[in-house]
Order: structure tokens, then C-alpha cells, then sequence
């Protein structure tokens, strides 16, 4: 595949995770990190959950929004069955 200037067209990378700054007051940074561990969560995670959520609760998730990605070890059956 070429592109109109002749050369080779760049290849497509799957689109990457955004990383942002963010600062937060650090009581209310505590709050989050024991609000992420008891959902056994990362604060990065409970972060990213809680956006989604109130973004869908406001209609502005939009839809082409991919799933938050699992973490950890895929599981033991991935049929489901048993």
C-alpha cells in the first residue's frame, strides 16, 4: 500500500492507552487507594471505573469506548464450562 506521495503508507499501531497527569489532594488520594484495594483494584483502575461510570451515567461514554482491558491471569477455562 503507497500513499499519494508515492512512499510507503505508515503502518496502523493499535491505538495506545492515554497517560495523564493527575493531581490530587493527598486525603483524597488515600480515600481512593482504600476504596481501590477493598474492589481489589489498582488506584489507576478505580480512577479509570469511576470516570466511566460517570461519564455513562451523564450519556457521554461514547460508544467506540473499549472495556476497560483485565489484568492478572487469563482464566483456568475460557469456554466457561467446567
Amino acid at each position: 500500500m503507497t500513499d499519494p506521495a508515492g512512499g510507503a503508507a505508515p503502518q496502523r499501531r493499535p491505538q495506545q492507552r492515554k497517560q495523564v497527569l493527575l493531581r490530587l489532594d493527598p486525603s483524597v488520594y488515600e480515600a481512593l487507594a482504600r476504596w481501590a484495594s477493598d474492589d481489589l483494584r489498582s488506584a489507576n483502575a478505580q480512577i479509570e471505573f469511576l470516570l466511566r461510570r460517570a461519564l455513562a451515567e451523564a450519556g457521554r461514554l461514547p460508544g467506540e469506548a473499549k472495556p476497560i482491558p483485565r489484568r492478572g491471569r487469563p482464566p483456568a477455562n475460557p469456554s466457561g464450562s467446567q
